[in-house]
């Protein structure tokens, strides 16, 4: 048995939420926050067998769009001056880990 932990982007939760539990898959989906944007993530938690590890992966990569995003950057020209710069970021996708589960009760 497996648990897939996936932090996926807040805009792609909804779809891929659905997808995974249309797909039979049982789902705790935990708000998270964190990245060098301090934006708003779900963490998926997804216990399954070994076999199906593929399935979930390939559910969460296909409703998980990378995008990107122009965020300002403040840049600094010595101690007194700064201006705000816009950079264009890659947000969106997922993160993926899946670890082995020794073992499994449900009470």
């Amino acid at each position: 048995m497996k648990l897939i932990l996936a932090i996926v982007n807040n805009d792609d939760s909804s779809a891929v939420a659905n997808h995974l539990t249309s797909g039979g898959f049982s789902v705790t989906r935990l708000a998270t926050t964190g990245g060098f944007l301090k934006a708003g993530n779900t963490t998926f938690l997804v216990g399954t067998e070994d076999e199906k590890v593929p399935e979930v992966i390939s559910l969460i990569e296909q409703y998980s769009k990378k995008r990107t995003q122009v965020v300002p950057a403040v840049t600094s020209y010595d101690s007194m001056m700064f201006t705000s710069v816009p950079v264009e970021v890659s947000i969106g996708g997922a993160t993926i880990f899946v670890m082995n589960v020794d073992e499994f009760k449900k009470c």
